[in-house]
């Protein structure tokens, strides 16, 4: 299991916010994917319309998940409607203590 930093952007709307957010929980768990720690960004401008949005709800989470599964969730992350943007950051165990 290697840690990783997710950052994932949803739409304002808050039912479609709540939905992307737990549809993204279920496809980690569905990967033996753990959540760590989630910490909301806020609300934020988009640098570009994404899906058509310019505005964006921020949330960033720690992960631990096998890295050969990552493809696997970023395909499922993929087909999530409510789920603007993501981003997997390797967290480097060294520099982290």
């Amino acid at each position: 299991m290697r840690k990783y930093e997710l950052m994932a952007i949803y739409p304002l709307d808050e039912e479609k916010s709540k939905k992307g957010s737990e549809t993204l929980k279920a496809d980690l768990a569905k990967f033996g994917a753990t959540i760590e720690k989630e910490e909301p960004f806020g609300d934020r401008d988009l640098t570009y319309e994404v899906k058509k949005q310019t505005r964006g709800r921020f949330i960033l989470s720690v992960i631990s998940v096998n890295p050969e599964k990552l493809q696997d969730i970023d395909r499922q992350f993929k087909l999530n409607d409510n789920l603007l943007k993501y981003l997997f950051v390797k967290i480097d165990e060294r520099k982290a203590r």
